[in-house]
């Protein structure tokens, strides 16, 4: 009798061993390495769909600042306990403007091939018509690609680089579209 509690004792030693090692390494992954996301919303139609599930890179902002054409996750200019998913449109030195439902960076039409062709791109409230607003250190500029379901830097303005969560870099739910998201965007001009 002795000896089957100290099989059982043994059991459950190893099984809440494990559960602590296993837990210890996802709270590692969750805070440090990567994170997942759902889409809320139709902003970023049609890259994303709502519902669907994304894993944020954490990593890589710690190294490189974002680039134009990222997918990014980041703390809600409006309410930080919020995360938004946009692209980034343009960085640090750049100069920003939409014109006649065009984006222009530095002075260029921008090449948004990742948007169909009929995508009009509007003003708001912070990038009005015609005005053009350069990126300061620190911060970048990101849009919604359903530029007419999407409230971003258009309405309030550059995302400090502090509120950038990470890059998005995998797509998990629905398996129909799993798979590895990269950044497809080309030469901006």
């Amino acid at each position: 009798m002795m000896n089957f509690l100290r099989k059982i004792v043994k059991i459950i030693y190893e099984f809440i061993e494990a559960f602590v090692i296993s837990a210890s390494v996802f709270v590692v992954v969750y805070l440090f390495l990567m994170q997942p996301h759902q889409v809320k919303g139709s902003s970023m139609y049609p890259t994303f769909k709502d519902k669907e599930y994304l894993l944020t890179d954490k990593i890589t902002y710690k190294r490189n600042e974002p680039r134009f054409g990222d997918v990014i996750v980041f703390k809600a200019p409006v309410n930080e306990n919020f995360d938004f998913i946009k692209r980034v449109i343009a960085v640090p030195g750049e100069t920003v403007m939409i014109k006649d439902g065009h984006v222009y960076i530095n002075g260029s039409q921008l090449n948004e091939n990742y948007l169909s062709s009929t995508v009009v791109t509007n003003p708001g409230q912070f990038l009005q018509e015609g005005e053009s607003y350069m990126v300061q250190s620190g911060e970048i500029m990101a849009f919604g690609d359903n530029r007419e379901h999407s409230s971003d830097s258009r309405d309030w303005g550059p995302i400090p680089l502090s509120n950038v969560v990470g890059r998005v870099f995998f797509r998990y739910w629905p398996t129909s579209e799993v798979g590895v998201v990269t950044n497809t965007a080309s030469a901006k001009n």
